[in-house]
């Protein structure tokens, strides 16, 4: 089924443009054929949770926010999936926050790295860090420890969307703040993050940006001034967080 085919008023459209998007991202370099199933696999999360945005959710986009005004060195971690799925999303929350957007992905080649780079080019981006191959992350052996040394390799934040557990154990290991959007609340990314989003990205990314922006603004007018990562996340409970969105799902179960 084409896009153009899909009425508005069908009960499954949003669902079914967002695969669309993500087939296409296949097509065109960006995704791999892996991801296909990474998405099928939160897709079905996501009919647990109503495909709505929880209260939880909520929370945890207002703390995202705040974090990302708060922190000194921002970055924006895009893979094929998150990218095929919200580039001029990732591109508008870049802006916003200040954030580096650099590519990383664990079915890595040059030529799907050239192409997320370039579909973000084409989103609005005007910059887009690709993984060097002088620094890496420690606690990590696959492909996804080769990462930009302006880039994530200094970062104090990383917003990484649909992230590999392995990863993003690695990325706290290093010594960072993680802010991740994973629809299952059991997955080990979603576990050890320092903040997470159980969302669906494409629904959470503008409200995401939003938070930023009411974040600056609080800053700016004196309320919040010079908070630092550590002052957001002082009273922050992310297993709190996990547990209401586990709860969600598992009173759907009943």
């Amino acid at each position: 089924m084409s896009s153009p085919d899909v009425p508005r008023s069908h009960p499954r459209y949003v669902s079914l443009m967002t695969r669309e998007k993500i087939t296409a991202g296949v097509a065109r370099g960006v995704t791999s054929p892996h991801g296909l199933i990474a998405h099928g696999r939160g897709e079905a999360f996501d009919y647990l949770l109503g495909e709505i945005s929880h209260p939880f959710a909520s929370t945890a986009i207002s703390t995202a926010g705040s974090l990302l005004a708060a922190s000194r060195h921002p970055v924006i971690s895009v893979n094929g999936n998150a990218c095929a799925l919200s580039a001029p999303e990732l591109v508008e929350l870049a802006r916003v926050s200040g954030a580096q957007l650099e590519v990383n992905i664990f079915h890595a080649s040059p030529e799907r790295e050239l192409a997320i780079r370039d579909m973000l080019m084409e989103a609005g981006a005007t910059d887009v860090l690709l993984p060097s191959r002088t620094h890496a992350l420690s606690h990590i052996d696959s492909n996804r420890r080769w990462v930009h040394p302006d880039g994530i390799f200094t970062a104090d934040t990383v917003f990484v969307p649909l992230e590999d557990g392995d990863r993003c154990a690695a990325l706290v290991r290093n010594g960072k703040y993680v802010i991740t959007v994973d629809l299952n609340p059991l997955s080990r990314t979603a576990r050890t993050a320092t903040v997470t989003i159980v969302d669906n990205l494409v629904r959470c990314l503008p409200e995401v940006t939003a938070a930023v922006n009411v974040a600056k603004m609080l800053n700016e007018a004196g309320f919040r001034a010079a908070r630092t990562p550590d002052d957001v996340l002082r009273d922050w409970n992310n297993d709190e967080i996990l547990r209401q969105a586990e709860q969600t799902l598992r009173g759907w179960i009943r």
